[in-house]
């Protein structure tokens, strides 16, 4: 099909693809502890019937963790296998007071479609039915799609999935739609990411809590001694201070800091922390935050010393540095400064590979030929992403000569993960249109 004749067709097929987009949307698919799987479970079934749509050979599979959606369909003599990935859950909606309409049931403001998932990931799934559906019978390559159900909550046992369904799996090029664009009428290709440690600290200074009037003074609490734990890990500056935590290459292109503050919503008077170009501090350095803490509600708190309490670390790592090795860093910096001689306790939660692609050769450009009909002549931008996508290295590992095209249909104002999540709809019909082109592109050019 020509590039003219796929724009008509998934122009043609928007309208059944967004209604098939909101269905997915009203299945509150969340895969985390506490939650009801069984609508990870009905979500699964939504994504398997859409793929029976498309005339693609499905099967639901899991290996211990929640249900995942193969679909095949095979190539034409001499045709290259695309591998097409997304996932079906989603994250929690959190405070709803937050959100202005019920994030279960997607509603259209100014050209955003409002709704938790409608831009993380389940636009995803749909752009690649609809590049599908765009095709019909003619689909000049093969095609595998992969829809997770658990990469919100980890991803545990994606690794066990890919090696036990790895021979369905093989492809020459995969493509994952679950990251972001640079900007609203600007593609994108991510070619880095950065890794993650989540851990735990706690620290103990008494066996019990005691009187504050009769022994504060002389007493250390405990969320006084964390406080000061924690304020170790930056600089004055705001630059994170753990030794042996690495940084990668700087990145290629800056961001300027009006936008970042305005898409970060970052409040009047507030100033940016570290040192150096916006991109290199996001994209190939490491972060720490403080992401909750367990001590005494302030409302039912007594006049008491607090004996224990606990943080929340999320540390993002620059990519290329070793997860394992950087929470060692990370714990040693912790337990050398604990203050006052508090016991300080340091446990992992969770830790996670980064991510680094060397976006050349005939499939990317491919890509980037895709992405510069689809947005009118614009050329994409290679960008780094600050989150993480560790199963990407899994990928990576077991499909050495694959090309792996990171893209995604969010923007700098989808809110993925925060409330009033939305979906920039013009945006989502340029992604739609890319993925088509692509398809269209990797089958004109030479595999390996």
């Amino acid at each position: 099909m020509s590039d003219a004749e796929l724009r008509a067709a998934v122009e043609r097929e928007l309208p059944g693809v967004r209604a098939d987009l909101e269905r997915l949307v009203r299945i509150p698919g969340i895969a985390f502890e506490g939650f009801d799987h069984s609508h990870v479970e009905r979500s699964a079934e939504a994504v398997a019937e859409l793929l029976r749509g498309c005339s693609l050979e499905v099967t639901i599979v899991a290996a211990g963790g929640q249900p995942a959606v193969i679909g095949r369909r095979a190539a034409p003599p001499g045709a290259p296998t695309v591998l097409l990935y997304a996932h079906h859950d989603v994250q929690p909606v959190g405070d709803l007071s937050q959100w202005e309409s019920d994030p279960f049931e997607p509603v259209e403001r100014d050209g955003r479609l409002y709704g938790r998932g409608a831009a993380d990931d389940k636009a995803g799934i749909m752009a690649h039915v609809a590049a599908l559906r765009a095709f019909g019978d003619a689909l000049p390559v093969g095609v595998v799609l992969f829809v997770e159900g658990e990469e919100e909550y980890g991803s545990e046992s994606l690794e066990r999935l890919l090696a036990e369904h790895r021979d369905e799996l093989a492809a020459d090029v995969i493509v994952i739609a679950d990251s972001a664009n640079w900007d609203v009428g600007v593609p994108a290709l991510t070619t880095s990411l950065r890794g993650i440690v989540n851990c735990f600290v706690e620290v103990r200074t008494l066996d019990q809590a005691v009187h504050s009037g009769l022994f504060g003074g002389a007493v250390p609490d405990a969320l006084t001694a964390l406080s000061r734990l924690l304020a170790t890990l930056h600089d004055d500056a705001g630059d994170v201070a753990v030794a042996g935590l690495t940084s990668g290459d700087e990145a290629t292109v800056d961001y300027p800091s009006d936008r970042f503050r305005a898409e970060a919503g970052l409040l009047d008077g507030v100033r940016l922390i570290g040192t150096g170009r916006i991109t290199d501090r996001i994209w190939t350095r490491p972060s720490v935050a403080v992401v909750g803490i367990d001590a005494p509600a302030t409302g039912a708190a007594p006049n008491a010393l607090v004996p224990a309490a606990k943080a929340k670390l999320n540390v993002r790592l620059a990519p290329g540095d070793d997860p394992k090795r950087a929470y060692d860093a990370l714990r040693t910096h912790l337990e050398a400064h604990a203050p006052w001689g508090a016991r300080v306790e340091v446990t992992l939660e969770q830790d996670g590979d980064s991510c680094v692609i060397d976006a050349s050769g005939p499939m990317f450009e491919a890509a980037r030929s895709a992405f510069r009909t689809a947005w009118d002549g614009t050329d994409p931008v290679d960008i780094g992403l600050g989150g993480s996508i560790p199963f990407i290295a899994d990928f990576q590992r077991l499909f050495p000569e694959a090309a792996i095209l990171i893209t995604g249909v969010e923007d700098p104002y989808a809110q993925a993960h925060g409330p009033n999540e939305s979906l920039h709809l013009a945006e989502f019909a340029r992604v739609c249109l890319a993925e088509a082109l692509l398809l269209s592109r990797v089958a004109a050019r030479p595999v390996g």
